[in-house]
């Protein structure tokens, strides 16, 4: 059996919850920063809790969860992926165009399995999604839009600790993007070509939060084939996950009724009216996942048992285990990167295919982060004081005495 430490305690602990649930890797190790997180794992008696990173690489084992801040995650993978340990990244894979060149090199470099946990290409509406585009049903893509609005200020204290210099404070609108893109690249096999980028406006929310970037990001990325993708995602007043795919034989679209999250268990197909497939009726169709039994109660739609299940079967030589590999995820990611870029200075931007060799050196040292290097919002310098942080930290303190 698999031996698999996890790197971040906090998100990480849907991983360590799958290998408990289905057994199909041992959980041996897991480090964090924050010793109060590893407490709980002392029920564990054949686990190693560690704060030191360095240590915990060393541990024994054969593959390694990196869930620690979104915007550290490349350093780690690399390390990782050096050492010869297989690497199942979570959202986001890079933060900067050097992080995404060296990561491809270490990947390749390596021979180990890389796999990038992008969990809404895995709920039942997504995956069928990807099926029936496979199946050649819908035609070849046209236009697409995907949505992750996520309102998420009743929980900023929580998910930010109230920490001045967090991640989610300082990140641009744009960055946060694979939720909204991924689906739409993992379902159709297309990448981006170019991207426009959007920004909307500072809010008073964001203000309340004491983040710095614009409300929410949009991209308008034209896809290789010619089709063209709207992605929007970011803190607006009411959640929202959907999508939608138009083919040249018809649409599909994701269920909107519920506005707070989206019903990713209902799917509608519009298809033309053919001898084969159609009556050219809209269906209301209920995706079960392919494995849904195993997949229930796992998070997220249940999407959070596929990047661990696709991740280890890989690496016990699964050819058709349904990961997405280093090359895909950029192709998420990548368009969030350029599309601020872009913001910022009013054009579209290419998306570079580092699949080509040749196009790496342009971007080899290229490490221009956005809040240090970058303004995390385009039209203006945020500043946000202390206060508002200390009053985050006491929402949290009180939050965790009620526990």
């Amino acid at each position: 059996m698999l031996k698999i430490g996890v790197f971040g305690a906090g998100r990480g602990e849907m991983m360590i919850n799958f290998m408990n649930k289905t057994k199909e890797a041992k959980f041996v190790a897991v480090c964090d920063k924050k010793e109060a997180l590893l407490k709980k794992f002392s029920k564990y008696p054949t686990v190693a809790t560690y704060t030191d990173f360095d240590e915990f690489i060393a541990h024994d084992m054969d593959a390694v969860v990196i869930a620690n801040y979104a915007d550290r995650h490349a350093p780690y993978a690399i390390r990782c992926l050096n050492k010869g340990l297989h690497v199942l990244s979570e959202v986001l894979p890079v933060a900067t165009m050097k992080e995404a060149v060296e990561l491809v090199e270490a990947v390749e470099a390596s021979g180990k399995v890389y796999s990038y946990a992008e969990n809404y290409c895995y709920m039942p509406a997504t995956m069928e999604m990807r099926r029936i585009y496979k199946s050649g049903k819908l035609g070849d893509l046209e236009y697409a839009e995907g949505e992750y609005i996520h309102n998420c200020l009743p929980i900023w204290a929580e998910i930010t600790s109230g920490e001045k210099d967090h991640w989610r404070n300082n990140m641009c609108a744009n960055f946060y993007c694979t939720h909204s893109i991924g689906p739409i690249i993992h379902a159709t096999g297309l990448r981006p070509k170019t991207v426009m980028g959007f920004e909307l406006p500072y809010s008073p929310k964001m203000a309340q939060m004491g983040a710095k970037g614009g409300a929410a990001g949009i991209e308008m990325i034209t896809l290789n084939n010619g089709a063209v993708l709207r992605s929007t995602h970011g803190n607006l007043s009411k959640n929202s996950i959907w999508f939608s795919m138009y083919g040249t034989k018809g649409r599909l679209e994701s269920a909107r009724e519920n506005t707070d999250c989206g019903d990713m268990f209902t799917l509608y197909e519009d298809l033309d009216k053919t001898e084969v497939s159609c009556d050219g009726k809209v269906r209301k169709l209920s995706p079960v996942s392919p494995l849904a039994k195993e997949a229930e109660g796992l998070g997220h739609n249940d999407s959070d048992y596929y990047p661990m299940h696709y991740f280890i079967q890989a690496i016990n030589g699964d050819k058709n285990a349904e990961i997405i590999d280093v090359y895909e995820a950029l192709d998420m990611a990548l368009p969030g990167l350029m599309a601020y870029r872009s913001v910022l200075d009013g054009v579209p931007k290419d998306v570079p295919d580092l699949r080509d060799k040749n196009v790496r050196d342009a971007y080899r040292e290229d490490d221009k982060r956005v809040g240090v290097d970058l303004p995390s919002y385009s039209k203006a310098q945020i500043t946000v004081d202390d206060s508002v942080y200390l009053r985050l930290k006491k929402i949290l303190k009180n939050q965790e005495k009620k526990q």
